[in-house]
């Protein structure tokens, strides 16, 4: 068993409030998402409120701008669930419920195994990308690390993880 586990945290701004019509193909699959996520494998923790998810957790004073965070037991496990499950089809129709990012939307760090991140902290993480780009402190799938501090290739990552049937 890994000493660490991999944190992620992506935030995205609404194109109008949640219970809008216009996002209502998101809202739909909330639920669907959010069990796919808890259900694979390497999956270890995800933040929700007692809604079940987490939209309704503010992490700052734009009512419209929304968190995910996750820990997962490895970087491929959080890979394969985003890139190779029904998530992507979520994730391809994002532009239609979304504003285009402009700054680090979404980052991924390791923390020791049993611990879980707060939303605070994934809001640091954010701006430590923001600021200095992919380090062992924040990193993307572009430009991941390993939990020695190392730049891990990214081809290798992609070439570990088998398609969903």
């Amino acid at each position: 068993m890994s000493r660490f586990h991999l944190a992620q945290i992506n935030v995205a701004r609404a194109l109008a409030p949640l219970d809008d019509p216009r996002l209502a193909g998101f809202v739909e699959r909330l639920d669907d998402i959010n069990a796919l996520a808890d259900h694979s494998p390497g999956f270890v923790w995800r933040l929700q409120s007692d809604s079940g998810n987490a939209t309704d957790i503010q992490v700052s004073d734009d009512p419209n701008l929304i968190v995910n965070m996750s820990v997962w037991e490895d970087l491929d496990a959080l890979f394969a669930y985003v890139y190779r499950s029904d998530h992507l089809q979520v994730m391809a129709q994002r532009r239609r419920w979304f504003v285009k990012p402009t700054s680090a939307f979404m980052a991924l760090w390791w923390l020791p195994a049993g611990e879980l991140p707060s939303a605070a902290e994934g809001m640091r993480r954010l701006a430590i990308l923001d600021r200095q780009g992919p380090t062992a402190e924040a990193f993307t799938f572009k430009a991941p690390f390993d939990t020695a501090g190392r730049p891990v290739d990214r081809g290798a990552l992609v070439r570990q993880v088998e398609p969903c049937a």
